[in-house]
């Protein structure tokens, strides 16, 4: 199944679902408009002669996977579209060379998913019982995950349209995140990082990655997309941490365009969740492999050997 039938066939089956509203943006959906029309500000510079012909395997933190392209971090709605959803997507990632990254709720079945062989990360929020968020940060690492870290960017909660969705969490710390990486033996990631000096404070509380992320429009209207403020963080990041991004990706074009602004790896989330409802695992293994397919097209020809050699050169504003 090519990708845009992926799409236009998951879409069609989650709009008739009950909880097909969860895909909704916050209030006016502004966050999610944007994130397309910044995205389509970007153009690519052609360079044909002498190109190398282009891989596109990665190694990010320990991990080696055949794609920059992964799985953004979240739960649900996955166990809604099927039953078996999150072992399903574990699979089909595991199989397409990518990486599986829950959030909150924190599956259940963590320690068998990760079984599956899948490279896998998982994320909890700031919940105001610190205790309970401590806890779940252990039982993530005793699952034998490969990342364990925290949504940063939900202290005031989440919320689509005109409801609130979470609303038992308080903004992080600094004292939370020195704390957090005691007890964070292995890598430790935090998403949601939208400026230079929440960059500069993931640095400092020892995180090893950070996801530049607009939360996938469910914390508050008129956030900007991360191209927006990528260079910003960039003049920090680079050569201290490892930046990952995500925020209405949806082709290889735009991979690439995420790779050139200094991102290692780039999150999907909704086509993650259409690809499931249009076919299942497959359809995830198809979505992974036909959107790196797109990418090595690209970097074929913009001369980039592999995602490490994008930058931002090939790209005309």
């Amino acid at each position: 199944m090519k990708l845009t039938e992926i799409y236009k066939k998951g879409q069609a089956k989650l709009k008739r679902k009950s909880f097909g509203s969860l895909l909704d943006g916050v209030e006016t959906e502004f966050v999610m408009a944007n994130n397309r029309r910044i995205m389509e500000r970007y153009t690519f510079l052609q360079q044909c002669i002498d190109a190398v012909d282009p891989n596109t395997s990665i190694n990010v933190l320990g991990i080696k996977l055949k794609t920059p392209v992964i799985m953004s971090p979240m739960t649900s709605p996955i166990p809604f579209i099927a039953e078996d959803g999150l072992m399903c997507v574990a699979q089909a990632l595991k199989e397409a060379g990518s990486l599986m990254w829950t959030g909150t709720p924190i599956p259940g079945d963590l320690k068998a998913l990760k079984e599956t062989g899948v490279p896998l990360a998982a994320t909890v929020k700031p919940f105001k019982n610190r205790k309970k968020m401590f806890n779940i940060l252990e039982e993530i690492q005793s699952a034998g995950v490969d990342w364990t870290g925290i949504e940063i960017d939900v202290g005031q909660g989440t919320k689509i349209k005109d409801n609130p969705i979470v609303s038992d969490c308080s903004p992080i710390t600094m004292y939370d995140l020195k704390e957090a990486r005691k007890i964070i033996s292995g890598t430790m990631v935090l998403k949601g990082v939208l400026n230079r000096i929440d960059a500069e404070k993931a640095i400092e509380a020892g995180a090893d990655g950070i996801m530049v992320s607009n939360h996938g429009a469910h914390t508050i209207d008129y956030l900007p997309h991360p191209f927006q403020v990528m260079d910003d963080i960039m003049e920090v990041a680079r050569g201290n941490i490892t930046v990952m991004v995500d925020g209405g990706f949806r082709r290889g074009s735009d991979i690439c365009k995420g790779l050139a602004f200094g991102a290692s790896l780039v999150g999907l989330g909704r086509p993650i969740l259409w690809a499931l409802a249009a076919n299942g695992k497959e359809g995830v293994k198809e979505l992974i492999e036909e959107i790196t397919e797109e990418l090595r097209r690209i970097l074929g020809m913009i001369s980039a050997k592999d995602p490490e050699s994008v930058n931002r050169d090939c790209l005309i504003e």
